[in-house]
């Protein structure tokens, strides 16, 4: 399968999974569970570690790999607020309601998105989890009866199949968490304040601004060197090869159809104003 055609699917899919970190729906469901949701990151850290039970602070900084410590332990307590099957039940309520009310009633109860539903499944059940903690966590949650939560549960297994092995490629490329960030941001990826948000302070930013340039991935102006760009080209190539698996399973012609169909709800989902315009992820930048 194409690189082009992998990072496309990643791109089709992110929007529609990432519709829970921002919804409103979503924070009443985690407000009813007795989360703070002053600011978005109680819940979304109890969205996204939900499926790996209760792994604590250390565990989820492990897993999602570009958070500080520091901001992990603030958001992960040691207990969790409410058990893992109570916020598993509550993050499918909150996919429910959000695709209700953003993709309309109409879409959700469509032939067509029936249709995407399967697509998206048969190449999640492709992807392979060994070595990624997160889609095999997801994975082997039960697949719910409406398509709109099996389209919504296909995009999630699916991307953090491609996050879990963007995680593999940076750890070969030598890249610790804050360098990963920064030589991200380096090549224009989103502008540098957009990822304030995983934590890092403006020491632990410099230092490792300092490590890379001893490493010839930036200037002692702080910008991408050609060897930094070759870097960052390489980390992304090996994660669309990483995450080609389950598209080359489900066949050209089958992505093309899931891609076709894909492309109301993305609409639905970038027209909504619930996601950032800029996001850590680089979507459309790389």
């Amino acid at each position: 399968m194409e690189s082009t055609r992998v990072r496309q699917m990643w791109h089709l899919l992110e929007p529609l999974h990432a519709l829970l970190y921002y919804a409103p729906e979503a924070f009443d469901e985690a407000a009813a569970l007795g989360y703070d949701t002053a600011e978005r990151w109680p819940s979304y850290f109890a969205w996204r570690s939900a499926p790996l039970g209760a792994p604590g602070p250390v565990g989820v900084t492990s897993a999602f790999y570009s958070f500080s410590p520091g901001m992990v332990a603030r958001y992960v307590p040691g207990a969790p607020s409410a058990p893992p099957v109570d916020v598993l039940a509550a993050r499918l309520r909150a996919v429910d309601r959000t695709y209700r009310a953003v993709l309309g009633e109409d879409t959700v109860k469509s032939p067509e998105l029936a249709e995407a539903a399967a697509l998206a499944r048969r190449a999640a059940e492709a992807a392979g989890t060994e070595g990624r903690p997160l889609a095999a966590a997801n994975a082997a949650l039960p697949w719910p009866e409406a398509p709109h939560l099996v389209l919504w549960q296909a995009a999630t297994i699916l991307r953090e199949h491609r996050g879990d092995g963007h995680l593999a490629a940076l750890l070969v490329a030598g890249l610790d968490p804050v360098e990963a960030l920064v030589s991200f941001a380096a090549i224009g990826a989103a502008p540098e304040p957009v990822f304030e948000s995983r934590g890092w302070s403006a020491a632990e930013w410099a230092a490792a601004r300092e490590r890379l340039t001893a490493r010839g991935v930036l200037d002692e102006d702080g910008a991408v060197t050609e060897v930094g760009r070759a870097l960052r080209a390489e980390v992304e190539l090996r994660t669309d090869e990483l995450a080609a698996a389950p598209w080359a399973a489900l066949g050209p012609e089958d992505t093309a159809r899931l891609a076709e169909l894909l492309g109301g709800p993305w609409l639905s989902a970038i027209g909504s104003g619930l996601l950032p315009s800029e996001n850590t992820l680089g979507i459309g930048k790389v």
